[in-house]
Parts: structure tokens; sequence; C-alpha cells
């Protein structure tokens, strides 16, 4: 691993918007605060009850997708022809080179535009991944769809740059908080995500109504959430988190080569096929392969049921490599989705397996996995504790605060988003601005 650079400072108002002299701190502050919580109260709860409804909407469409591969197992033979008909898709709105979720990341760090088209592609693009058996999540989709339609509904209300994009994250909240039902980690992960080591508070109020408004009214409609609660906990002694240390540092480790499957086989195929349409078919045919040659479907799709399964041990071995494998040839050829569900999976597959060959409880390692694989590849240690909390419950807290610390450091600057920065230095405290690799 590459030791940090030292790098001259940008000013503080690059990242942190300081201005050059601090406003009064009293003086006309309560009207102020009462209109910004009125005009945000405004838009953010707008925004949740349209993002609510869309993203249950898209919930539906792709649990319909699901039952409809689980019901028609030869479906994944289509894969590559569902490869095609995406491309063409993408290629007849004119989106020839599309970033996924980076983009998004970059319309907040470098104020790049995203076109309205982009939420309806994405919509289109992951029902076909996920319909055809491509190992893709929905979370890329939910942050990008989001960060689509808050931004756009930026520009129709002709805000400022600085409120589009606090509208943009507030869209990425809304979307995220309707599709996994997480309201608490959707909010704090739209302003962690894009400058590691810099939160921005200023987004706080408009992410957390936003999220909020989604989660609920998503749930109202009927959008199903996931959770997995575990009810105890071994006692959190020197012996338990020796154990749960070690799997932790494993799980680092198998964040990075994560990153690195994803990202190298992106360049492998763009090397090999500098098509769309052959690259995205090659990659459609050899996921079709493996699932006939594997003679099971668990590495299809997202695989949430697959973590209920990890959960309780009942998994293979190396369910988690042959996920990391599935989810790169998907992710790296062209299809759409998201890395977050996939990685989830590795984790919990992962500690299920630690568990059975060290006799430990599986649930706790499965979810300490989670927690493991979920910071390292996004580099978000305050959004993946809460994930925690949110799907499993205060049982394990000390576990995973122990998990979320040292795959946040041993992780490295290792990212599946390519547009995110390091902006604070992850183990000394001091400014480096280094890129993700």
């Amino acid at each position: 691993m590459k030791e940090e650079k030292d790098i001259k400072p940008t000013p503080a108002s690059h990242y942190l918007h300081t201005p050059d002299v601090l406003e009064p701190l009293t003086h006309g502050t309560l009207p102020r605060n009462l209109l910004f919580l009125l005009k945000w109260v405004v838009v953010s709860v707008t925004a949740g009850l349209l993002l609510g409804a869309v993203g249950a909407g898209f919930s539906a469409l792709l649990q319909q997708a699901a039952v409809l591969r689980t019901e028609h197992g030869w479906i994944v033979a289509l894969l590559p022809a569902g490869g095609l008909l995406l491309v063409f898709l993408y290629r007849l709105c004119r989106v020839y080179e599309d970033t996924g979720t980076n983009q998004i990341i970059g319309s907040i760090t470098q104020s790049e535009e995203v076109p309205l088209r982009k939420a309806p592609l994405i919509i289109a693009g992951t029902a076909i991944t996920h319909l055809f058996g491509g190992s893709a999540g929905r979370e890329g989709a939910a942050l990008q769809i989001g960060g689509c339609i808050g931004q756009n509904m930026a520009r129709v209300l002709r805000f400022n740059d600085s409120d589009r994009k606090i509208l943009t994250m507030c869209g990425m909240s809304a979307a995220f908080a309707a599709l996994f039902g997480t309201p608490l980690t959707a909010a704090f992960f739209a302003m962690e995500i894009s400058s590691i080591g810099v939160l921005y508070y200023a987004a706080l109020v408009p992410c957390a109504l936003s999220a909020l408004t989604a989660d609920a009214f998503a749930a109202w409609l009927g959008a199903e959430q996931d959770a997995f609660f575990l009810r105890t906990a071994p006692d959190f002694t020197i012996y338990h988190a020796v154990i749960a240390g070690i799997l932790t540092i494993l799980c680092a480790l198998l964040s990075v080569l994560f990153c690195v499957m994803l990202h190298q086989t992106g360049a492998l195929f763009r090397r090999l096929f500098s098509n769309p349409y052959l690259r995205i078919a090659a990659g459609g045919a050899l996921v079709a392969v493996l699932t006939f040659a594997s003679r099971t479907a668990i590495y299809n799709g997202p695989g949430m049921n697959v973590i209920e399964e990890a959960l309780h041990g009942n998994i293979p071995l190396f369910a988690f490599l042959l996920k990391m494998i599935f989810t790169s040839l998907t992710m790296g050829t062209g299809y759409k989705g998201g890395e977050i569900v996939p990685a989830l999976y590795v984790g919990a597959a992962f500690g299920a397996s630690f568990a059975r060959i060290g006799g430990f409880d599986p649930a706790l390692c499965a979810a300490i996995g989670m927690a493991a694989l979920f910071c390292g590849i996004t580099n978000c240690p305050i959004s993946s504790l809460l994930l925690c909390f949110e799907l499993f419950g205060y049982a394990g807290m000390p576990y995973y605060l122990l998990a979320i610390a040292l795959s946040y450091t041993f992780s490295g600057y290792y990212s599946v988003y390519g547009s995110q920065r390091i902006v604070y230095s992850k183990k000394e405290n001091r400014y480096v601005n280094q890129h993700v690799k």
C-alpha cells in the first residue's frame, strides 16, 4: 500500500466553505434559523414524499423481477440479451459513458450536472439486471435516483450552488431510506460519502427530514424493509474482542480485494472489448455459465435472502468468494445496480464461514462481517455504525464499534466509489486530500 504523501493544503474553504469572517452568533440568528427551517421543511418533506413513492414503486418492481427470476430459473440464460437491451436504452438516451454513483458524488464535490433522464434509466437498468440474474444490489440505484431527482428539483427551484448540493444529498438520503428502511443511516450516509473526513452538517436537517419522510411514506405504501435483529450477543470479554478483531481485520483485507476485483474486472473488460455491446454480452454470458455450473441461484440478484441464511450459518463455505466473482463480472461489464448489498452478502458469508471454522456464533460473526465490509468499501464509519444499529439492534454494540474502527483503519484508501476523496488521513491528524484507489 502506498504511503500517504504530504500535499500542500488548499484553502479550507475549498472543502469546508469557511467564511473569512465568522458571522455573529447572536445578531439575527433566530430569524435566519426559522427561515432556514421553514424552507427546508417544505423542500425536504416534498422530496421525501416524492422519493418515498418512487422508492416504493422501484422496490415493488425489483421484487417482481426477483419472483420471475426465481420461478423461471432458465431466464438467467438471457442475461446477455438483457445486457444488450440495457446498453441500447442508455445509448438511445445519449448516455455513452455512465459512471453511476460516482457521477452523483461528483455533483456534490465538483458541481457535476446530472440530467433528469438518469433516474428512469437507472431504474430500468437495475430492473433488467435483477430480472435476468445479474449480481447487483439496489443502493447504487437509490443514490443515483435520489441524487438525480434532488439536483433537478434544485434546478427547477433556482437554488444556488450550495443549496443545490444540499438538495442532492437530501434526495440521496430519501431514496436510500425508502429502499432500505434505514433513515438514520441514510441521513448520514449522504453527508459522509463524498469527502471522507468531512461531514456536510449544513445538510443535516434536510437529510434527516427527507429520510424520515421517505421511509415512513414508502412503508405506508407497502415497501418491504430489511432487518436482522440479534436479540443477544456474547459478553464483550477480552477473548471475544480478540476473536472479533481478527475477523474484522480479515474482512477489511477482503474489502480491499473486493474493491480491486471490481475495478480491475471493469478495466480488463474495457481493454478486451472496446464495444460496450460486446463487453456486456460477454460478462452476462460468463455469469450465466457460472450460474448453471454452480447449480444454484444464490449468487444471482442482490442476495438479501442469502444474508438471512448466513446469519443462521446455512451457507456454503466459499460463498463469499463466488459472490465477489459474480458481482465483479456483473458490475465490471456494465450492468446496473449497486455494490453495497453484495458487499453485505460477502461480509455475512465470510463471517458465517469464519464462525463455522472456529466454532463461534454465526449470527454475530455474520453481523461483524457485514459491518466491516460496508465500512471497508465505503469509508463511511459513522454510517456503518448506524446501519448496524438499524439492521441488528444494539445488543452487539461493542462488537460493531470495534469492527468499524478496525475496518476503517485496515482497509486503507480503497473504495468502490472512485470519485471519493480522503480529505483527512486515516492514521494521522493531518490533511491529505488523497484520491481513493
